[in-house]
This record gives structure tokens, C-alpha cells and sequence, in this order.
């Protein structure tokens, strides 16, 4: 085993281990420093000899055929994977800590108005158990702002009806507390005492959300059933749950939301993250002037 491939296997153990990542965030980590290690190979260069030089041209291929934001991700994980490579004493100087993240952020993340939010709430059919588990899961992510992820994966044990919070175990392992208002819990609560039950046929499950076969809701197929609700309101545009994600957020910032508040029911680890939102309030503020001020025009 040469050096590199040491260093890459010293580097995921390190990320599981030290850093407690979940499985899919080593996963993506692995498929970026692979793509970077197969890259110095072709250039026949040890991990101890790679200069800035070499990172900069690793980055410009990329940038010929990747969007700004894989771009971005690549350098955050190159930036971590030197980050273990100072520690373990492979290196003493950080060839990676002077790379600039693309400029991207003029590509605002895609949400719904409250009103199209309104139109997919009504969607669901409200007369058979399928329905209600839909109109309960779309409330509850639009209500928390909850990763698809981390509201399939929700447990019984992990939600309190009583007083609307939601004990959630998100990226890295984190435990956060996340509320939910009146409306979503009157779903959620409807969908628990009814149709969860006539899926279950008698057995048991520790997870919130189960489909017919009373498995567990998947990231895919909830997709396909946010999509075929689009499509039934005419819609040409295509949905994923993360914009109801991005639809919480934006919401919540131009009702007067706190930032910071915002940052941490979304479990993001830095409120630059988050900031990204600010942007999109700011072009609401901007249009609410244009059409309401006076002298606008």
C-alpha cells in the first residue's frame, strides 16, 4: 500500500472516529479526497509534495465540468483532509488553508410562497390513510424545516404532541430540539391515531412515517410523491423536500426571525450557512419597496 492510500484509510477512521460523521458524510468526504488522490497519482505526486500550485489546478479541472457549489464542496473537504494531515504529523505546513470557496451564492436557493405552499398542502387526498401520512409529513417539514433525512428516520420516542418539540438527531450525530406550531401537530397527531395504525396491521415500528409494507418512508419515493403532487397543480418545475426546507427558513426571516434562531433549528454548524437566507429576504425587501413606496419608480 503505497503512502497516499495509508493516509486516505488513516483519514475516513479519523472521520468516524474522532469526528463521529455519520456514514453518508464519510461516504461523500471519501468520493471527494479519492477523485483528488487519483488525481495526484496521474501527476505521480506523494501527498508530502502536492503545493498549492498542484490544488489549484486540481480545482480548475473540476470547475470545466462541475457547478460552483460541487466545486465548493471538494474544497471543504480538501480543507478538512489537510486539516487531519497537520495533526497526524504527516505535514507541517497547510497547502490547502489559502483556497478561496467559488463565488456562487448569486445562485439563491430555490423555495416556494406561501401561497404555493398552500396549494401543496391542500394536494394530499384527505380520504384514505396514504393522504393524511402525506399532508402530515409536508406540514411537518415545512413546519421545522427538517432535512428529508432526518424526518424519515424520526422515532416515536423522539416526538412530543404535547408541547410540539422534536428531539432530533441530525449530521455528525448532533442532538437539536426543534418545535413545531398548532397546525402541523394537529396532523401529525391525526395521522399517529389513524393511518399510521392501518399501516402497522397489527405490528410495531420505532419510526414516525411507514408506507403500506410498513417499512420506513424512503428519500426517494417521498420525492416521487412531492412531484406527482406538483405535477397535479399544473406545475412545470420540478420539487425536492429541501425546498420546503428553504421555504421554512426564508419564511421565517422575512416574518422577523432571529438568525441565529433560524441557524439552529436548521442544524447548521456555522451561521454563514445560514446567511444565505438573508439574501433572499433582502430581494423580498427590495420587491415589497419597489411595488408599495411612492417614489419606488
Amino acid at each position: 500500500m503505497n503512502l497516499n492510500r495509508q493516509v486516505f484509510d488513516s483519514f475516513l477512521n479519523y472521520l468516524r472516529i474522532e469526528k463521529g460523521l455519520s456514514e453518508n458524510t464519510v461516504k461523500a468526504y471519501s468520493f471527494d479526497i479519492e477523485e483528488f488522490l487519483k488525481f495526484s497519482e496521474l501527476e505521480q505526486k506523494e501527498l508530502t509534495g502536492i503545493q498549492y500550485v498542484d490544488l489549484t489546478n486540481f480545482l480548475q479541472g473540476l470547475q470545466e465540468r462541475l457547478s460552483a457549489r460541487s466545486v465548493m464542496r471538494k474544497i471543504v473537504s480538501l480543507r478538512v483532509f489537510y486539516k487531519f494531515l497537520i495533526l497526524d504529523g504527516y505535514l507541517t505546513e497547510n497547502p490547502a488553508q489559502n483556497l478561496h470557496m467559488p463565488r456562487f451564492w448569486h445562485t439563491l436557493p430555490k423555495y416556494l410562497t406561501k401561497l404555493e405552499i398552500e396549494a401543496l398542502m391542500a394536494c394530499p387526498n384527505l380520504g384514505s390513510p396514504h393522504g393524511i401520512r402525506d399532508r402530515a409529513m409536508l406540514e411537518m417539514l415545512y413546519a421545522t424545516g427538517l432535512r428529508i433525512t432526518e424526518l424519515i428516520r424520526l422515532k416515536v420516542g423522539e416526538v412530543n404532541l404535547e408541547i410540539g418539540i422534536l428531539q432530533i438527531i441530525g449530521k455528525g450525530d448532533k442532538q437539536r430540539l426543534v418545535p413545531f406550531g398548532e397546525t402541523a401537530r394537529d396532523w401529525l397527531r391525526k395521522y399517529m391515531l389513524s393511518s399510521r395504525s392501518r399501516f402497522l396491521k397489527g405490528c410495531t415500528s420505532r419510526f414516525v412515517f411507514l408506507t403500506q409494507q410498513r417499512r420506513p418512508m424512503s428519500r426517494q419515493y417521498f420525492w416521487i410523491l412531492l412531484n406527482r403532487y406538483a405535477r397535479s397543480l399544473g406545475w412545470k418545475k420540478k420539487l425536492n423536500p429541501h425546498m420546503l426546507r428553504h421555504s421554512f427558513a426564508t419564511h421565517m426571516l422575512e416574518n422577523g426571525a432571529d438568525l441565529r434562531a433560524v441557524q439552529i433549528m436548521l442544524g447548521h454548524a456555522d451561521i454563514s450557512t445560514t446567511q444565505i437566507y438573508t439574501h433572499v429576504t433582502r430581494q423580498h425587501l427590495k420587491e415589497v419597496y419597489a411595488r408599495t413606496h411612492p417614489r419606488a419608480k
